[in-house]
């Protein structure tokens, strides 16, 4: 074990874009359990479209509780238990924890981000994407916010993403026509190749989004599954069946402005076509994760569902790695594997 813990310290609130220099990485004593603790080494750690919203001061609009300039980066990360005086965790167990960008965690174990994961059912890195956050996001905002019947058409922004790349399979499973929208050819080729998406389309290459979706979505939109926000949600909107259901998971697009886009109003929408919109934290179904654990299990086991990781090496390119991740550059789930 070595004698220090890098960690990632957010350094400023950034006004737009964030900047590399918006991070600074630190060492500091790697620390010994008392009664009670255990250490994790982490293996692997997180990032999501969320943590650009803790970058923000506090504000009553914003989901994720803002940090304070010179705190640890917040997020997902997965280890081993390395030295343990707690009862109910030993060295060598597989956990989750909620340290952030950090090699190593010192923890008692309580909150419901720490907790024990079965190695054997799937990689540990795989309770940071599939069977973790971003796949109960897919599981309950779908399944539970959408409630999509055989035949009818879904439609997902950010469809390549961690979140919207499981959205997809997840309707499929369930007898939906899925349609989708990424960043890059390549993305579009994924998720109507292997993730079997009927239909896709780049969206940085047609700017006409309602054209785009009255061509890959004929029949209307019954389930839109929102992780972008902005010009692509008007458009949809604008698209969608009577009594459709959205599920409004993120907004990407708009995380990064200065100021605030101006957009159609839409509420006389919703209204004629009698839509269901609702937005959606995934903590509020926590009591019902084993029930959806065991769900992505099995498909996963069975091979009904895969996924895909992008990599960085290194903490020390975390925020550079972030960076890409806000500005698209990853497919499925971005990661940090750690030394």
């Amino acid at each position: 074990m070595s004698n220090t813990n890098k960690r990632i310290i957010m350094t400023s609130h950034p006004v737009g874009f964030p900047q590399e220099s918006d991070f600074q990485l630190e060492e500091v004593p790697v620390p010994e359990p008392g009664d009670g603790e255990f250490l994790v080494k982490h293996e692997y750690m997180s990032l999501d479209p969320y943590m650009r919203g803790r970058m923000n001061p506090p504000s009553k609009y914003a989901y994720a509780e803002g940090q304070t300039p010179g705190s640890v980066m917040l997020g997902g990360a997965v280890g081993r238990v390395i030295a343990s005086r707690h009862p109910d965790y030993a060295e060598g167990d597989a956990v989750a924890t909620y340290a952030g960008w950090q090699e190593y965690c010192l923890t008692n174990g309580k909150g419901y981000h720490y907790y024990k994961i079965d190695a054997d059912l799937a990689p540990i890195e795989a309770y940071l994407g599939v069977l973790g956050m971003p796949g109960m996001t897919a599981y309950f905002g779908l399944l539970s916010l959408c409630d999509p019947k055989p035949d009818e058409t879904v439609y997902v922004s950010g469809a390549a993403g961690a979140v919207g790349s499981y959205v997809g399979q997840i309707a499929k499973l369930k007898g939906c026509k899925v349609a989708g929208s990424a960043g890059t050819d390549d993305k579009v080729a994924w998720i109507t190749g292997d993730l079997g998406y009927d239909a896709g389309f780049n969206y940085k290459k047609h700017a006409d989004f309602p054209a785009k979706l009255a061509e890959t979505c004929p029949d209307g939109i019954d389930c839109y599954f929102d992780n972008v926000g902005g010009a692509m949600s008007d458009a949809v909107f604008g698209h969608a069946n009577v009594f459709a259901r959205i599920a409004i998971c993120g907004q990407i697009s708009q995380y990064n402005l200065k100021a605030p886009e101006l957009g159609p109003r839409i509420l006389g929408l919703i209204l004629v076509r009698q839509m269901r919109v609702e937005g959606f934290i995934v903590t509020r179904f926590l009591d019902q994760y084993p029930k959806a654990h065991a769900d992505m299990a099995q498909w996963l086991k069975e091979g009904k569902l895969i996924y895909r990781t992008t990599v960085a090496e290194g903490i020390e390119n975390a925020p550079k790695a972030f960076l890409g991740m806000l500005n698209g550059e990853n497919t499925g789930k971005q990661l940090v594997r750690l030394a």
